[in-house]
């Protein structure tokens, strides 16, 4: 009998660094791939990239419709408890074996304690790490103590699991997911990538994607338009924007794109662009702007500078490529004159990424085709030495 994998996807990013992982579930023999897809996936605002994900091959097992048309704390507190109710009757309906989470978003949330309750094991992706302006960090740590196995990035975050008390057996360093895309996945030439796009790259060019920092509440309109007011002092620079997630206050931000956008004709902005485009746009760019994970994780394999805005993303390792500043105009503007500059694009040449160099899907569905779920479930707390003791 296959094992069932019940593999959970409710955003476009999520699902891109997913991608390779899916793709070794299904053609293992062993396994039996169930797909839910929730949150964004399932909404015309966010592009319905339910379809992207059917277009590529993979079945739905079940939808779990979660979202409300509301970026409040009040809207993202009552679609989390929506999704608890629709990840226990998937679940009670597919008897999954394991399920698999990746990263720290509200949806996971539910999925994960969903999970927990049905008293199936969890398998989790880039646990360990640390976001200090947004309340997906408190979520990531929450389901990582809910989760049995780990797949962390780097050494650094596989000691952070450990710290957290899990079992040193069960956490596996492997590298980021995303990266294999760049390694397994053939990237459009530029001709080919601005048409796709719309849009003639110009010899600077940059690729912005902008959250709300979560825990900081009421900033997110304030901080960006301070970046857009930094950017309309750039010449002859073509920019992409990608749309924020269903965060608080994203929506807001994904208005003032359309407005942005709509008078400028070196400007364009995509709901989704999948990973093809985002990746193959990512390779052209002189830069990532925002403050995305993705400037952080995938952006130094492709030799791309990042400029990290805020603290959303504080407290991730970091390559060299990645210039970090605070939300000022002052701070940006220099930030990016630093970004373009002809001696940081040379350093790029030379930058290392300490998220792994790809191979990261066949790592983890090794583990999951190996492991006895049953003995998985009753975790005992893993207790560090006392700093300072001796034998």
């Amino acid at each position: 009998m296959k094992r069932k994998i019940c593999v959970v996807t409710g955003s476009r990013a999520e699902y891109g660094l997913l991608y390779w992982v899916l793709r070794d579930i299904q053609s293992a023999p062993e396994l039996e791939l169930q797909l839910v897809v929730t949150g964004m996936h399932l909404s015309s605002e966010f592009g319905s990239t339910i379809q992207q994900i059917e277009n590529d091959g993979f079945e739905v097992a079940r939808r779990v419709e979660m979202l409300l048309s509301s970026d409040s704390a009040v809207g993202v507190t009552k679609s989390t408890g929506l999704g608890m109710v629709g990840f226990a009757d998937a679940y009670d309906s597919l008897q999954p074996d394991i399920v698999l989470l990746l990263g720290d978003r509200f949806e996971l949330l539910a999925a994960a304690s969903a999970a927990l309750f049905a008293v199936i094991p969890i398998a989790h992706i880039h646990g360990g790490e640390v976001t200090s302006g947004a309340f997906d960090d408190a979520i990531r740590h929450s389901i990582t103590k809910m989760a049995h196995l780990h797949f962390t990035s780097t050494e650094q975050y596989q000691n952070r699991v450990i710290q957290l008390g899990e079992n040193p057996a069960n956490v596996f360093n492997v590298g980021a997911p995303g990266i294999d895309h760049i390694h397994r996945l053939k990237l459009l030439e530029r001709k080919e990538l601005e048409e796709k796009l719309g849009l003639t790259l110009e010899s600077n060019s940059l690729l912005i994607t902008f959250h709300p920092a979560t825990l900081e509440p009421g900033t997110a309109r304030r901080d960006f338009e301070v970046l857009l007011r930094a950017l309309d002092q750039l010449e002859n620079v073509s920019l992409v924007f990608t749309k924020a997630n269903a965060d608080t206050e994203g929506r807001s931000i994904n208005e003032m794109i359309d407005g942005y956008v709509e008078s400028r004709s070196n400007a364009i902005a995509h709901t989704s662009l999948g990973q093809l485009l985002y990746l193959s746009t990512m390779k052209e760019v002189q830069g990532v702007v925002g403050n995305s994970s993705s400037g952080i994780i995938e952006a130094p394999s492709l030799k791309v500078g990042t400029l990290n805005i805020g603290d959303r993303q504080t407290g991730r390792v970091r390559a060299a490529s990645v210039i970090d500043c605070s939300p000022t105009y002052e701070k940006i503007r220099s930030a990016l004159e630093q970004l373009l500059s002809p001696e940081f694009q040379k350093g790029l040449a030379d930058v290392v990424n300490p998220h792994g160099d790809g191979n990261v899907s066949k790592k983890i569905v090794d583990v999951v085709k190996t492991v006895t779920p049953s003995d998985l479930i009753k975790k005992q707390f893993h207790d560090l030495e006392p700093s300072g003791s001796s034998e």
